[in-house]
């Protein structure tokens, strides 16, 4: 039996435009919910970091509904149902900018953001208290030296977990072709039913996600080496 390996099909003309418009998509979708992930994870650890129970309480029941739900059922939550509940008008602003991409950015960079949060609590319990009390002897208040002295301190420490869920959140806006987000799944899925290049079609999907994965692995090994904090393991 001879196998017929047609990979130029799929990567020329129309389909290989469609190729690389799903790439483009996926990496800007990937890198605005790591933002919001990062906004989102120092938020919740600065909250935290208040003591209050109330607060606390939240923070706490916000981590385990992320950790705890699967992230394609936020996906579709996001879109099918807090879409419903917004006005109107907001509702058709959104569907006419791209609304499935708007509310996977949301749902992946809030689900990404308690994990974050948890990576930066465990950066901030490698910090010995006498940071605390240096940064207090330099005459910074609190916040100052949370802002100063602790919390760059817990980023470089945790830059390693980091890193580890940058490659899962990049991995996890496959699932918002559930939504009909045009990332790099679905104008898989739509070569493939076009072409019947089931194989050719998925070979490249799967090369391009290994492809810049490593590459997110391989830059964050970098960054965490250089901002290895002297001492710390």
């Amino acid at each position: 039996m001879k196998l017929h390996f047609d990979l130029a099909t799929v990567l020329q003309g129309d389909y290989g435009a469609l190729f690389l418009h799903g790439v483009e998509l996926t990496l800007a979708m990937a890198a605005l919910a790591w933002l919001l992930s990062l906004f989102v994870g120092i938020l919740l650890t600065l909250i935290r970091l208040t003591h209050n129970r109330v607060a606390t309480a939240f923070v706490a029941a916000f981590v385990a509904y992320h950790r705890n739900v699967p992230t394609l059922v936020q996906i579709l939550f996001w879109y099918f149902g807090i879409s419903y509940i917004l006005p109107t008008g907001l509702q058709t602003i959104l569907n006419d900018y791209n609304g499935q991409f708007i509310f996977a950015v949301v749902a992946i960079g809030l689900c990404s953001g308690a994990y974050l949060s948890e990576d930066i609590r465990s950066g901030l319990r490698a910090i010995s208290y006498g940071q605390y009390e240096a940064s207090r002897a330099l005459g910074l208040n609190f916040l100052d030296g949370l802002r100063f002295v602790i919390l760059p301190q817990a980023l470089r420490n945790a830059i390693p977990q980091m890193v580890n869920h940058a490659v899962v959140l990049f991995k996890n806006t496959s699932l918002a072709m559930a939504i009909g987000a045009a990332e790099l799944t679905y104008v898989t899925r739509q070569i493939e039913n076009e072409t019947f290049l089931s194989f050719e079609s998925y070979f490249v999907a799967t090369v391009v996600y290994l492809t810049i994965s490593l590459v997110i692995m391989l830059l964050g090994a970098k960054l965490a080496t250089y901002y290895r904090i002297p001492g710390v393991k």
